[in-house]
């Protein structure tokens, strides 16, 4: 019944962290870009490429950018999820063979 736990753990910790990283990626991106903003000479090139990442994450969201993100996200998830699914299978069935 433990190595159940651990997989429900592993799957639930790795489901969230890949959901939560593509969303820090891209806040964090556009935080530097703000920053950079603010130095002269470059704000015309760091508005110009937030834009673009702007108007990328609305495409995957049907004209908004936070469900292009949170469309993003999930996708993240759900392949990271069934990354530690396969991991999992993989460990069992090497684990049977020797």
């Amino acid at each position: 019944m433990t190595i159940f736990t651990n997989f429900l753990r592993s799957l639930l910790l790795t489901t969230i962290f890949s959901f939560v990283v593509p969303m820090f990626l891209v806040g964090g991106f556009l935080l530097l870009l703000s920053l950079v903003g603010h130095i002269p000479g470059l704000q015309r090139i760091a508005e110009a490429i937030a834009t673009q990442i702007i108007h990328f994450l609305a495409t995957f969201g049907s004209g908004t950018p936070l469900r292009g993100l949170l469309v993003i996200s999930l996708t993240c998830s759900f392949v990271g999820a069934l990354f530690d699914i396969y991991a999992y299978y993989r460990c069992q069935i090497l684990r049977i063979d020797s």
